[in-house]
């Protein structure tokens, strides 16, 4: 069959690619191999969310004394939540299914491969290949847990995020490696169902990518929810012979220990699938792991794309998807304007969350700007008061000449939901001024952000 538009991968890049170029008049097909959804919907962001949330409701119900309300010993049932968490997948796969109906896309499983002269070869379960052609094909092919040389990963002793998903029982205790949003995540769902769990940073701070700030109180937050942090080390190596797992750590200054623990959850990064889907074969350039493309996701080989995890940028669902709609809006003929990746929210589902964008305090001074910057606590927040969350502030920095915002990072309840907020503002370009003078509604946690943006300029009213 011949199509205008062939998408290989059906993860928030892919299908929303897929859904927009069907929207624009194209006659469309995506290749996927497991799930429609890919990784996201179906072993990453939204069933890591579905956890988060059973470890918060677990949370509220061990504190529910604090809210005059009385709990006789709340248990977690781990299979339980696990399966809620499934079930929360699927329907939300079942639900790509139907918009791939809805926008009359053909849906081809199997692995996809590309192939010279606009062709795409899909092997399906049974090992039968069958051919196709395409004006236009988008490599859409997302990434996997990265593996360490020195850990290598067995599923039941040494896990990915995806294991971590889905053990069959919970474990005692787990060492996470990596202090990112994944390795994060998920030493909090563990610690609040009980797990003892240790994380370990190789660099010197958890969240290593954040405002320094964030960094150094969520770890002191950590720290009391009874979650032991090692930054400043690498694990050197995981012994598994035994029952249990013995790992062997290494500081920066050289001192070696010990660590015996149930599971190590690796969350060091991922590794791009780039493997085996055609592109040595067909001249596709790559670099450093990474498909090379323009500013509209066109590779050097005229009519095929890449989008998502596979090239440069942060490797995030909503920017997939954003880039997916790009392309094929250029692709049909419009006038997209490119991506802004200095403008990019980047979210953790801890409890408290954390939610940033723009630049970082240290970043804005290697830059050159004069600063003025407000921090404004949730502890000094009628809402998060009456709510019980009062931990965490939200800081906001702005270039003290033009008075452009730079960045702004925040740690507390809901704050992944109020970050869009600065998203859209740095869009239009708004001042610190203008979001001062912009009325927010009382009690909201969102009131933070106009009262960190009066404390850069000396107006806070409620510090």
């Amino acid at each position: 069959m011949n199509y205008d538009l062939m998408v290989i991968g059906t993860g928030p890049g892919g299908y929303v690619a897929a859904i927009r170029a069907s929207q624009l008049g194209l006659k469309v097909a995506v290749v996927e191999k497991e799930s429609l959804g890919g990784i996201c919907l179906n072993w990453g962001c939204i069933p890591t969310k579905a956890l988060l949330k059973s470890a918060q409701v677990f949370e509220y119900l061990q504190h529910a004394a604090d809210y005059g309300i009385s709990v006789a010993s709340p248990k977690a049932d781990f299979g339980a939540i696990v399966k809620r968490s499934r079930g929360v997948a699927e329907g939300m796969s079942k639900g790509v299914q139907f918009l791939m109906k809805k926008n009359k896309i053909d849906v081809i499983t199997g692995a996809g491969k590309l192939k010279k002269g606009g062709k795409v070869e899909v092997t399906d379960a049974a090992g039968k290949k069958s051919e196709y052609t395409a004006k236009h094909i988008i490599l859409a092919t997302g990434a996997r847990s990265r593996e360490l040389p020195n850990v290598k990963q067995d599923g039941k002793k040494v896990i990915g995020y995806r294991e971590a998903m889905n053990l069959p029982k919970q474990p005692e205790s787990m060492l996470v490696m990596g202090s990112g949003a994944i390795g994060l995540e998920f030493a909090y769902f563990y610690a609040a169902l009980g797990t003892k769990v240790t994380v370990v940073e190789f660099l010197d701070t958890v969240l290593p990518r954040e405002d320094k700030d964030i960094s150094k109180e969520m770890e002191r937050i950590l720290k009391k929810k009874g979650i032991a942090v090692i930054p400043g080390t690498a694990v050197e190596k995981v012994n598994v012979t035994g029952k249990d797992c013995v790992v062997s750590l290494k500081s920066k200054d050289g001192k070696t220990s010990n660590i015996t623990c149930e599971v190590v959850l690796s969350a060091v990064g991922i590794s791009t699938n780039i493997e085996g889907i055609g592109l040595e074969e067909t001249g596709v350039k790559t670099e450093k792991g990474l498909v090379v493309v323009d500013d509209f996701y066109c590779t050097n080989v005229n009519g095929v794309y890449a989008i998502g995890d596979i090239v440069k940028g942060p490797a995030l669902a909503h920017v997939a998807s954003a880039e997916g709609i790009t392309c094929v809006e250029k692709i049909a003929g419009k006038n997209p304007e490119p991506i802004d990746y200095h403008n990019i929210p980047s979210c953790t589902y801890t409890s408290p969350e954390v939610a940033s964008v723009g630049y970082t305090e240290e970043e804005a001074k290697a830059k050159g700007y004069e600063l003025k910057i407000g921090k404004f606590p949730f502890s000094a927040s009628g809402k998060a008061s009456a709510a019980g969350v009062k931990e965490g502030f939200v800081k906001v920095i702005f270039d003290a000449k033009y008075g452009e915002w730079l960045g702004c990072h925040m740690l507390g309840a809901n704050v992944t939901e109020m970050i869009a907020e600065v998203v859209v503002a740095r869009k239009l370009e708004t001042t610190g001024h203008e979001i001062i003078k912009s009325i927010h509604p009382h009690p909201t946690m969102s009131e933070a952000i106009m009262e960190a943006a009066a404390a850069a300029y000396g107006e806070v009213i409620h510090l």
